[in-house]
């Protein structure tokens, strides 16, 4: 599996070793590096492994991936966005078993736009909350989960100019949910 720095060296992106993280904005030491670090690290205190609380651990990869679509591979960037204009526009409770249907979804579109790739918002711009916010208070799980939504839905708002791309997606996720 390539690393997120092999990722970025293979797409001629230059990752800075410190200051704040050039993608997501948030305020570190040691930037995308230790943003990488806090994410891999996971959500603190927070036990997700419950139904009820699965969309936060989506909320996170979806929100993360979205910052820094530069390490990731294109398609990725048409998935997480496409999760979260479900759950956050489509009320959709998602579950596990519904990222498979996604990635069908998902799979059909590429296939009718190959060469389609979404716009990501300008550096430091995607979002008004990051991990690192999540990081300063995930030891109150009321408020980490608050504050795992508002950090979602900042990055959602964001993306809006590439809401309209990624509804085919949904809608056909949508029809092969049930």
């Amino acid at each position: 599996m390539q690393s997120y720095i092999d990722f970025a060296a293979r797409n001629g992106v230059v990752l800075d070793d410190v200051g704040p993280c050039k993608f997501c904005g948030a305020p570190l030491d040691r930037s995308v590096h230790e943003c990488i670090e806090i994410f891999e690290l996971g959500s603190g205190g927070l036990d997700l492994t419950s139904p009820q609380d699965h969309a936060f651990r989506f909320f996170i990869v979806d929100a993360h991936a979205l910052q820094h679509p530069e390490l990731h591979g294109r398609w990725s960037n048409h998935f997480h966005l496409a999760r979260l204009v479900a759950v956050l526009d489509e009320d959709v409770v998602w579950g596990y078993r519904d990222s498979p249907k996604l990635s069908a979804a998902l799979d059909i579109h590429k296939a009718d736009v190959p060469h389609e790739r979404l716009v990501p918002p300008r550096l430091g711009q995607r979002g008004t909350h990051t991990v690192s916010d999540v990081r300063a208070i995930r030891d109150d799980e009321a408020a980490c989960k608050t504050e795992i939504r508002a950090w979602a839905r900042s990055v959602h708002t964001a993306w809006a100019s590439e809401h309209e791309r990624v509804l085919p997606v949904v809608r056909r996720f949508l029809a092969m949910r049930f």
